[in-house]
């Protein structure tokens, strides 16, 4: 089975002072939220889809589903986690507890802020979880990355044809992550802020997927104006 879990479980405090979080947040005529529903449920490889949300917030994300005329089956809403690793390990738990899990099954985690998500993008990940356990969307990166570990010099400027950015999706074979997860120290647990990482930290390979510049990741609201222009841009087309 192919599942696709989306991730809309934070409370965006870099949004600034708004009255609920920010996947909820108008963006066009819709809220964000539902664009990057919307984008999955298009794709047909995907069998289920498992929105993962605060759990105070579970009821106004299905009314917001009936509201934009969206009644499929495949959608399940579940409560998200306190952090991103949470969110996604509550979902494996549904899905566990709901379907089993077979050796072959694959999770598409995505930022429910990330509204221009494309076919392209989700197909890809599909496609190359076939061949490996772990996958990450990336581009290059265009400015040199400094790296600084205490915050007043710099520490180290990598190879910047060697340096992208992280964006999502990011799949993974069910089994193997729950493996490498439940190995990890409960510190190690603590700081991880990527679930691909988990993979590194064990030493296991993580297979790139070409992301798109457009893919942005809405935190602020500068963020999201850049995400309105986009919208604009592309219902001009």
């Amino acid at each position: 089975m192919i599942y696709g879990e989306i991730l809309a479980g934070g409370s965006g405090t870099r949004m600034g002072n708004t009255e609920m979080p920010k996947q909820y947040l108008q963006l066009g005529t819709k809220p964000i939220i539902i664009h990057t529903i919307e984008q999955f449920l298009v794709n047909p490889k995907f069998d289920r889809i498992i929105v993962c949300c605060p759990k105070e917030w579970i009821s106004y994300t299905k009314d917001l589903l009936l509201k934009y005329d969206i009644n499929n089956d495949k959608i399940e809403i579940v409560a998200g986690g306190s952090n991103r690793n949470e969110s996604i390990m509550n979902g494996i738990k549904y899905i566990e507890s709901t379907y089993g899990i077979k050796d072959n099954d694959v999770i598409v985690t995505h930022d429910a802020v990330r509204p221009f998500v494309t076919q392209r993008i989700l197909d890809d990940n599909i496609k190359l979880s076939k061949k490996y356990d772990a996958i990450d969307t990336v581009i290059g990166a265009t400015d040199t990355i400094v790296n600084s570990k205490d915050g007043k010099f710099i520490s180290e400027i990598p190879v910047r044809s060697e340096c992208y950015l992280g964006q999502t999706p990011q799949s993974f074979k069910i089994t193997k992550l729950l493996e490498l997860y439940n190995e990890l120290t409960n510190k190690e647990k603590d700081i991880l802020t990527d679930a691909c990482k988990i993979f590194t930290l064990k030493g296991k390979q993580v297979g790139l997927v070409n992301g798109e510049i457009y893919n942005i990741k809405i935190t602020t609201q500068y963020d999201l104006k850049i995400a309105n222009a986009i919208l604009m841009g592309v219902n001009d087309k």
